[in-house]
């Protein structure tokens, strides 16, 4: 069977690999597809394209977008983007602000916390990309406050935590109106993050978005168990949402999540990617 990978983050973001070594372990790894989906910016996409060139693998440029959430964590991932987009750089200028503008924020909560993190300490492990939380995490670990990543996470850095900051400025519509302008196909990813305690409030949250124009879910998912991603492909069906998948793959930020296999028995068929080209051929049919 031919897999994918439609969700993964490089150098550009908050990733370990750059591109072109990203796109390279993907052959290694066996897969047909990869999606470069940075957060918040396209800078990697370029790169990856060129590498694809000389392997036998198919790079898909698309970015996940940070957006309004009422509670949990919610991202728009977008596919097939035209990364030179005016409307798409337009809203990536917005959002890059914002996130520059958190992170001094948070550095100032750890050192009131006695952690002493600093801006060019995380930009040394961005390697010019852009500073995210997996940075943090990875600077907490090497500064010896925390054993691990998700001991970084769960202590400091996730919703509520002493030194989290928001950076959401995107309204989940704009998100999904910003993808479209730019030609791509919008996706919910991870659904496990709404935090919703009932599948009737999963169900509201998918609704609102469709009737935003939302293109399809991100069924197969790391974090997501068997039965979990049962019910999303259901939900999926049910509303001709596409479905599609992918690990979350950062490298080092997140080392218990493999590229092409998450944490172990994850596999994400190709035909998510034909469902992906389908809406497609269908936004630009219309």
């Amino acid at each position: 069977m031919k897999l994918c990978d439609l969700h993964t983050h490089t150098t550009a973001s908050d990733g370990s690999d750059s591109p072109s070594e990203l796109v390279r372990l993907a052959e290694a790894s066996g897969l047909s597809a990869l999606a470069i989906t940075d957060h918040d910016t396209v800078s990697g996409i370029e790169e990856a394209l060129r590498a694809s060139d000389q392997l036998n693998i198919e790079v898909i440029p698309g970015v996940e977008l940070s957006v309004i959430a009422n509670k949990g964590n919610m991202h728009i991932l977008g596919y097939f983007i035209d990364k030179d987009s005016p409307a798409l750089q337009e809203t990536l200028n917005i959002v890059q602000k914002a996130r520059a503008e958190r992170n001094p924020k948070m550095v100032a909560r750890l050192n009131e916390l006695g952690i002493g993190v600093s801006m060019t300490m995380l930009e040394d492990m961005a390697q010019g990309g852009q500073v995210g939380r997996p940075h943090f995490a990875r600077a907490l670990v090497e500064l010896g406050a925390v054993r691990t990543v998700q001991e970084a996470f769960d202590r400091y850095l996730k919703r509520g935590a002493p030194a989290y900051c928001p950076k959401s400025v995107l309204k989940p519509v704009d998100a999904i109106e910003t993808i479209h302008r730019a030609n791509g196909v919008a996706v919910l990813a991870h659904p496990f993050s709404l935090k919703c305690e009932t599948r009737g409030e999963l169900v509201g949250i998918v609704d609102e978005l469709v009737a935003a124009g939302l293109d399809g879910l991100e069924c197969y998912y790391s974090e997501h168990s068997k039965e979990f991603t049962q019910e999303l492909i259901g939900i999926a069906r049910q509303r001709g949402l596409v479905v599609t998948g992918g690990t979350d793959y950062h490298g080092k930020a997140k080392p218990y999540i493999k590229l092409g296999s998450g944490k172990g028995g994850l596999k994400i068929p190709y035909e998510c990617v034909h469902e992906l080209k389908t809406r497609l051929h269908e936004r630009s049919s219309n």
